[in-house]
């Protein structure tokens, strides 16, 4: 379209995100500063030139940006809207090229500009053949649209219409055209391409307002079909209960139902058939019967269990090692097992071997250790690194063997055993599952779970585990059993043989300062309410917490003393008494919670050991809660008031009363040997205790020690303050193995000793034990008791006499 050579100067009226074309008639709301301004620049204009109507530049702003077409506007009234703001009534009149700005009346901004010639565009009249057709198909479409919102009396405007241009700038009202089709509109300056983008725009929402009503229809057909649907089968149910009732007759439609869903559930095929003849059964009984409740029950567990579903392992061995590893510190035995098992999946997995001999490849393994060392959560770590579901199965206390394998369906409220409902709640058939204290099972007049508990842990055997309640062979050839257990000897020695020990012996105090700060004191951190830079254990006091504050094989106490340090710190900042962020050290720690309770015999003064006497000597045990230190006390009793005999305390068991006799019977025939005054045990008794008397002990590993404390007694040597032992000794005097060399160990550096005695026999033991631990200890293996007592006794300093 040319542009006249008539140049016009307006104030610009920006209009945002909006766009009025030529021939519309449009308020506008004068409370909008720019527009308020433009309209009283074109006032202001109008006044001192003279003229009929003010004259503004409608210019459209989009996302800040002017377009390069404008539209000649005239202020035909102004006034109030009907919300009562003030407010413009603007036609637009022509489009305008815009040109350079200029200046003017008032704050709007001012722009020359051409405006287009419109008539030099005129079609001819006749309009072609083509340009009717257009003008006939824009009017049917905005006809149909118009009818469709019920604005009758537009349709007649639209009609009357007859300019190609003014048709096409009328679809400007179109309210679903969007800003962009309305700027094209603006600025394509040949009506027939104008009128064109318009038919296309209208044909296509129209289009799309037919499919939404398509689909709306077909909605509420559904919707209408669903309620017919619902209302006739409920008066279809209500007509065959009546029917059901006239002639007695039993209700067949569950069974139907229950028909329906194992024919389409996944079932192994021995299974559906045991499903199958239940539905018949159910068929067959009467509403009355007691057996149509079990059956359905019975139905509904085989329905739920996943008999098909297994989630894939996840084989990235480094990953898994590394999730293993930031879940806990330490515990290298079980991690490398659990890694060889992963990589043996892998490679079976490779080679197509998922399934030997109708088994899978699963794992039996029980971890045997003190409380406190992360048996539990470890087994949930061991499912995260293996990408497998976790079921935890507690054992402790049970006593029914119908808890491991279930209740026969003839009882009342009978269920699945645990093992079932394990499998059930993890919704996967190859699990990681936890049988947590099995050392803790008992038995009674209702059986005996450990002896159940043979075919669930035996992969010879657990790939065709029956559940008395199913009744149908489960595979859990598949699962990953960890079993954890204090005490291995608590186990029956049939179930323990099924299962591969891997025993966690206990944390070193470097490995309960890495689990402290890593772990415990962000969890205890958070559970106070006190954030992580508000609160600064130094790694002192996390050293000398674990090592004092603390004696235990694992870390339970530990947290616990966490917990107690972080509520004391807490409680004396909302007291007002401690500002935050604080920073504890070791000699803080005093302050907040007390004197520690452990401190090494090391640390002690040498007159308050509990050595600086003869006849005192320090050995090593191993008990429930891990290793610990055990100390031997002997004395002689006055041959005026004592009887002769040898005399034990501290609740011994049988083993360790003949350890003793072997002890007292070994001084009395080496006597000589040893320059020993033996002679007046013939008259004197001989009292051996063992301290903490409330406590039962029992094991030969205590030989070498009651025999150190009697040639002690005797001799009037002290024993080495800093020496630990254990051994069993022989009527010669031979220094015979013993277990738990590890965790003894481990309760000698604990307890701050330096020297330990073992038997030489036990020397390959040392390969479990830490490097950190060993570099700590002089370790001294030995063959005979001479050996123990030339490393043990320190020189002479008390007449033999005065030790008596």
């Amino acid at each position: 379209m040319a542009s006249t050579s008539v140049t016009l100067t307006l104030p610009v009226l920006p209009l945002d995100d909006e766009v009025v074309l030529p021939g519309m008639v449009v308020p506008l709301d004068l409370s909008d500063a720019e527009v308020r301004g433009a309209v009283e620049a074109a006032q202001a204009a109008q006044a001192a030139a003279g003229g009929d109507k003010p004259k503004v530049l409608l210019v459209p702003r989009v996302d800040g940006k002017y377009a390069a077409t404008g539209v000649l506007g005239t202020v035909e009234q102004v006034g109030r809207l009907s919300d009562g703001d003030p407010g413009a009534l603007i036609r637009g009149r022509g489009r305008v090229r815009i040109g350079a700005g200029t200046t003017g009346p008032g704050a709007a901004l001012w722009v020359e500009g051409e405006p287009f010639d419109e008539a030099a565009e005129a079609l001819p009249d006749p309009l072609p053949g083509a340009v009717a057709e257009l003008v006939k198909e824009y009017k049917a479409l905005a006809t149909s649209w118009l009818k469709k919102r019920g604005a009758w009396q537009v349709v007649d405007r639209v009609q009357q219409i007859e300019g190609v241009g003014a048709l096409a700038d009328n679809s400007g009202y179109s309210p679903f055209l969007s800003v962009e089709q309305k700027v094209e509109l603006l600025e394509t300056a040949d009506p027939v391409a104008r009128l064109r983008l318009a038919v296309k725009a209208l044909s296509d929402h129209l289009a799309e307002q037919d499919v939404a009503e398509s689909i709306a229809k077909d909605v509420q057909d559904g919707v209408d079909k669903q309620q017919r649907e619902f209302l006739l089968k409920r008066q279809l149910d209500a007509v065959r209960k009546e029917l059901r009732e006239l002639n007695g007759e039993s209700d067949g439609e569950e069974s139907d139902d229950y028909r329906a869903r194992v024919e389409a559930a996944d079932l192994p095929e021995k299974v559906r058939e045991a499903a199958l003849k239940e539905v018949d059964k159910l068929e067959r009984s009467s509403d009355q019967s007691p057996e149509g409740s079990w059956i359905r029950t019975w139905l509904d567990t085989v329905l739920e269990l996943p008999w098909n579903e297994r989630t894939e392992d996840e084989y990235d061995i480094r990953g898994a090692r590394a999730v293993l590893d930031a879940e806990h510190a330490g515990l290298s035995d079980v991690k490398d097992r659990i890694t060889e098992y992963l990589a043996v999946r892998k490679r079976r997995s490779e080679r197509g071997m998922g399934v030997v001999g109708g088994r899978r490849g699963g794992a039996v393994l029980a971890l045997v250790g003190p409380p406190g060392v992360g048996k539990t959560s470890l087994g949930e770590s061991v499912a995260h690194a293996m990408g497998r579901e976790f079921v935890r199965v507690a054992l402790g206390g049970v006593r029914d063997e119908a808890e491991i394998r279930g209740h026969r369906r003839t009882y009342v409220g009978a269920l699945p055993g645990r093992i079932v409902r394990a499998i059930k709640e993890a919704g996967s058939m190859n699990p990681v599952v936890l049988l947590d204290e099995i050392d803790k099972v008992g038995s009674d007049f209702r059986g005996d779970p450990a002896a159940a508990l043979l075919e669930v842990l035996d992969p010879a055997q657990n790939h065709t585990f029956r559940d008395h309640y199913l009744e149908v062979e489960l595979d859990l050839s598949d699962v990953v059993f960890l079993a954890t257990a204090n005490v291995l000897e608590a186990i029956p020695e049939a179930l323990a043989d099924r299962m591969e020990l891997v025993r966690l012996d206990g944390y070193t105090e470097d490995e309960k300062v890495v689990i402290a700060r890593d772990h415990l004191l962000p969890r205890q951190l958070e559970r106070a309410g006190l954030a992580t830079e508000e609160v600064v254990l130094e790694e002192d006091a996390l050293r000398k917490l674990a090592g004092e504050y603390t004696r235990e094989a694992g870390v339970r106490t530990l947290e616990r003393s966490l917990a107690r340090l972080l509520r004391k710190v807490a409680s004396q900042h909302e007291l007002g008494e401690r500002e935050l962020p604080l920073r504890i050290g070791a000699g803080d720690l005093r302050a907040l919670i007390g004197r520690p309770h452990h401190v090494p015999e090391s640390a002690q003064d040498p007159s308050e050991r509990r050595t600086a006497v003869p006849g005192v000597a320090t050995g090593l045990a191993v008990t429930g809660a891990g290793g610990d230190v055990l100390f031997v006390e002997a004395s002689l009793s006055d041959p005026e008031t004592g009887a002769a005999g040898l005399t034990l305390t501290g609740q011994l068991g049988d083993v360790m009363k003949e350890s003793a006799q072997i002890a007292l019977s070994f001084l009395r025939s080496h006597g000589a040997e040893l320059e020993l005054p033996v002679a007046d045990l013939k008259d004197r008794g001989v009292h051996i205790h063992f301290p903490a008397g409330a406590v039962p002990k029992d094991g030969p590993s205590a030989g070498i020690t009651m025999t150190t404390a009697l040639a002690s007694l005797l001799s009037g040597r002290q024993v080495r303050t800093d020496v630990a032992m254990t051994g069993e000794v022989s009527l010669t005097g031979r220094v015979l193995p013993i277990g738990g060399v590890k965790q003894k160990l481990l309760a000698a550096h604990r307890a701050g000793l330096t020297t330990v005695i073992i038997p030489k026999r036990n020397e390959a033991d040392l390969d479990d034990v830490p490097a950190e631990v060993l570099a700590g200890l002089s370790v001294h293996p030995v063959t005979d008791v001479r050996q123990v007592l030339e490393l043990a006794l320190a020189a002479a300093a008390v007449p033999v006499a005065a030790a008596a």
